[in-house]
């Protein structure tokens, strides 16, 4: 979808007039068209992720390490009882 939205903004359209056409594929909202501001938070993030690419790959990397820390036996031991 920010494909399409990409593509038609750079051959001049706007949001508004893309809008209408899109179509969300899955989830709640099935078949239905995303809201303005849906498209503009898309397009905003795109922008972020442009403009700072090292800051996203370590937000990637930071989570990563969060998981792995969350997943290790030493966190895990605390989860299980024993029953008696």
């Amino acid at each position: 979808m920010l494909h399409t939205v990409l593509r038609r903004r750079a051959s001049g359209e706007t949001v508004e007039q893309i809008q209408p056409d899109l179509i969300i594929p899955t989830g709640r909202r099935k078949g239905q068209s995303p809201s303005l501001s849906s498209i503009y938070r898309a397009l905003a993030e795109h922008e972020k992720r442009k403009a700072y690419p090292d800051a996203v790959t370590a937000a990637h990397a930071d989570f990563a390490a969060l998981q792995q820390r969350d997943r290790s036996p030493k966190n895990c031991s605390a989860l299980h009882t024993t029953w008696r």
